[in-house]
């Protein structure tokens, strides 16, 4: 069974090499976990928020129809055998944010959340009956796209009435979901790897050399290293065309460059000769990191901030504790 080439994590099929049945069934199984996710959400938001859970429901019964659609196609073409092929497996797709887990639930969110899943639902659609060489399997695809970017403007329509937004407004919001998904994503990974995976390495090496210079160049080494491997990682998972995050190019280079930067941040204070007033320093600019990575994912990703805070100062701390152990030993 072929698979693409995959220089980190598991190897993931090609959307391209999937038989009409691994299609089919790929379709069958995507339809069935988006209709759960939108149920949970409804019943979820029915205590507080009945409007915008009836429309969740609607949403879910209407995943149902395109699974029971996809799923008698199949049966007529392939008989009752249907393998198992998730969308973890495919390159290309990505896995929703478990938004409905959460103990609050912010509506806003949730709209985004479906936005997302209906575009990239619709992107897999109009992809794969473009490359469908039966009629029936072709047609059935391209109606499927149609209806999903219909939930996408509706989902869209409906969250511009519950916010109370204009059309310019509403314009505005989806041009900032896509620089979410094109550069705040991979931005913030970036720079969640960079400022975080290069203190152990540089501390260690502040306490075990004593050098402000050889500290330095560890920092700068690790620093632009890191950013060459998070970069290849992320423009490499996902080549956007189903997911809607857009060139893998951009994605790449946004992740690549924040991971230099947040790595470069806390190792630029060794530029100073004297090494104790440049570890304070450091450590000041890595307080100051911490605390922008946990603006932003509160920001633009809705975390709440004062867990977001202590995850991410607790993560650091371990870190940089690693780092000062391992070069004081």
């Amino acid at each position: 069974m072929p698979f693409s080439p995959q220089f980190f994590g598991q190897p993931k099929r090609s959307l391209a090499k999937l038989s009409e049945a691994e299609v089919l069934a790929l379709a069958i199984g995507a339809e069935e976990e988006d209709g759960r996710i939108y149920r949970e959400i409804a019943h979820r938001l029915a205590p507080h928020f009945a409007a915008t859970a009836e429309v969740f429901a609607t949403m879910a019964e209407e995943e149902e129809g395109h699974r029971r659609a996809l799923l008698t196609l199949y049966r007529l073409k392939f008989g009752e055998h249907i393998p198992l092929v998730r969308r973890e497996d495919v390159a290309g797709f990505t896995r929703p944010a478990a938004l409905w887990l959460a103990p609050e639930l912010n509506p806003e969110a949730l709209w985004g959340l479906a936005q997302t899943m209906e575009i990239q639902a619709a992107n897999f659609y109009a992809l794969a009956a473009s490359r469908s060489q039966d009629v029936a399997v072709r047609k059935l695809l391209g109606d499927l796209a149609a209806a999903e970017r219909g939930h996408e403007t509706r989902a869209i329509a409906l969250q511009q009435h519950l916010l109370t937004s204009t059309t310019k407004q509403a314009e505005a919001a989806e041009a900032k979901q896509q620089i979410v998904l094109q550069v705040v994503q991979p931005g913030l990974a970036g720079l969640i790897d960079g400022s975080v995976s290069t203190l152990a390495p540089l501390f260690a090496a502040a306490m075990a050399t004593q050098s402000s210079h050889e500290t330095l160049l560890v920092g700068l080494a690790a620093s632009v290293g890191a950013g060459i491997s998070m970069g290849l990682t992320e423009g490499m998972s996902d080549d956007g065309k189903i997911s809607g995050r857009g060139s893998p190019w951009l994605r790449g280079s946004v992740c690549g460059l924040a991971t230099t930067v947040g790595g470069l941040g806390h190792t630029l204070p060794y530029l100073i000769t004297d090494i104790t007033t440049a570890t304070v320093l450091a450590l000041v600019v890595v307080v100051l990191e911490l605390a922008a990575i946990a603006y932003i994912r509160w920001h633009y990703m809705k975390s709440p901030l004062l867990p977001t805070l202590l995850q991410v100062v607790l993560g650091g701390t371990l870190v940089v504790a690693v780092g000062l152990l391992l070069g004081g030993s």
